[in-house]
């Protein structure tokens, strides 16, 4: 029998341990088959720092969230064993080091991984775990960058690049990555161009409105097709009235609403690994960031909750 969160009939939710949707520890269960890690990393961003806060905000925003899912028929702590697995630590001082042990302890955990971070920089090793134990994955990557760049000021592994090492290392499937949201001013139209090479498309924050949520769904299931699919959500893809706290946010983003449909719209692909990233508390308001990506959390492990009962 799994263990759920804590019941809150019984301990109220604003009191005891700030855990994720209030579930066990790692420690605290024999097995886990889907695990919810954080990795408070921030040391490569490129403007407003704080997302090595993000993991704490979404976990105490979680508090509220329960345990039957409507929209995806589903009771996910049910269904399967979820559990907290903590925090990695990673070296705030040296990217290197800190990429290598989050691949290192990202690897070594057994259940499928939500992962909140941190900034974006956390992905490249994150990809690098999944593709160890399911080859190159399809990519699914919400933003509002294109985190396909290829330095800044000379170094090759920041939060805007993870994607173009991903491609060169040979962590993806180039026939289904695809880039949702994208908007606004680019470096130059060769940012586009490149992108392009790397083998992604775009579906701009733009082509969510005009196409409508039922098309876009069916232009990614379509891309992703049967493959094993890692998704990486960061909150800046939502519009900044929805997802004030991040560190680099962009006009005209998607609603909290239209980025859950979609990701419930991925109900039966073979999702095998997700992250929400680039939570950055300092720059919130009412903790308006904190709960969608609770939430976008949330949705992500119902999924896998039900991809792991399916194989099982």
């Amino acid at each position: 029998m799994n263990i759920g969160p804590v019941d809150s009939s019984k301990v109220p939710r604003f009191a005891g341990p700030a855990t994720f949707a209030r579930l066990p520890r790692l420690d605290e269960v024999e097995r886990a088959d889907v695990a919810v890690v954080g990795v408070p990393f921030d040391a490569g961003v490129s403007y407003r720092p704080g997302a090595r806060f993000g993991p704490a905000a979404v976990r105490e925003a979680s508090r509220l969230l329960r345990p039957y899912h409507p929209a995806l028929d589903v009771s996910p702590f049910e269904r399967v064993q979820v559990a907290d697995a903590g925090d990695i630590a990673a070296n705030p001082f040296d990217i290197g080091a800190a990429i290598e042990s989050i691949e290192e302890a990202a690897g070594s955990l057994q259940a499928r991984l939500v992962t909140i971070g941190g900034d974006h920089t956390i992905a490249l090793p994150l990809l690098r775990a999944a593709a160890r134990k399911h080859g190159p994955v399809a990519l699914l990557h919400f933003d509002a960058h294109l985190d396909t760049w290829d330095t800044y000021f000379g170094a090759e592994y920041t939060h805007g690049t993870p994607f173009r090492r991903a491609v060169e290392e040979g962590l993806l499937d180039t026939e289904a990555v695809s880039h949702v949201g994208i908007r606004g001013p680019l470096y130059g139209k060769r940012d586009l161009e490149d992108d392009r090479r790397l083998g992604f498309g775009i579906l701009t924050a733009a082509d969510v409105l005009r196409r409508g949520l039922d098309e876009v769904i069916d232009v990614l299931r379509q891309r992703i097709g049967d493959r094993p699919l890692y998704v990486s959500v960061d909150i800046d893809v939502l519009d900044p009235a929805h997802a004030p706290g991040t560190g680099t946010p962009e006009a005209g983003g998607l609603t909290s609403r239209e980025l859950l449909e979609i990701l419930r719209g991925l109900a039966g692909c073979n999702l095998v690994g997700a992250d929400v990233v680039e939570v950055a508390p300092a720059y919130d308001h009412a903790e308006i960031t904190s709960i969608a990506a609770s939430h976008v959390a949330y949705d992500l492990v119902s999924l896998l909750a039900m991809q792991e009962k399916k194989q099982t």
